[in-house]
């Protein structure tokens, strides 16, 4: 029943997240400029040591559209750029990500497609309240961040105390 689900659920969320992404390129159009020369080509994110007990992701694989965004590639041929992303823990991957420091990555491929890759790493974030400005208006804005911005760092906390407890339960 699960594997079904997940066959359900899977391409819809990817599709989803796709959108994200080229929503936050097209806010920058120097990152959006820097991926329309490699058009045609494929990334792909590999998650390597991810929990047998979390259910397995979906294939992370993107090509890169004329307009310089990304299209969700189900089932990609070889890729011309490989990063890798190390999961062992998580829950340690999403407390860098939340606190902004990024996870130790391996990209191998194209050089200057790597290049690239690693500037819009290093340099693309996401305007959270600008987009909501636009949705709300400045005032309401202005609160929603505040409460997504304490709600993000209380989630930093549970999950550095949660890492810290993991740490000291481990069998040695």
């Amino acid at each position: 029943m699960f594997p079904d689900l997940r066959a359900l659920l899977a391409p819809a969320l990817m599709e989803r997240l796709t959108l994200m992404i080229n929503h936050v390129l097209g806010s920058e159009p120097a990152a959006t400029q820097r991926l329309q020369v490699h058009k045609g080509r494929v990334v792909r994110l590999e998650v390597t040591g991810w929990p047998l007990l979390l259910p397995p992701l979906p294939v992370l694989a993107f090509a890169i559209t004329p307009a310089g965004l990304l299209e969700w590639q189900a089932e990609p041929g070889a890729p011309d750029l490989n990063v890798r992303l190390p999961a062992d823990n998580p829950a340690s991957v999403a407390l860098g990500a939340l606190s902004g420091e990024l996870p130790p990555l391996e990209i191998d491929g194209d050089a200057q497609l790597a290049a690239d890759v690693n500037w819009l790493i290093g340099n693309v974030r996401w305007d959270i309240a600008a987009d909501l400005e636009r949705v709300f208006g400045p005032v309401v804005a202005h609160q929603l961040h505040g409460l997504g911005s304490a709600l993000a760092k209380g989630l930093r906390s549970a999950l550095q105390g949660a890492g810290e407890l993991a740490g000291r339960l481990r069998p040695r």
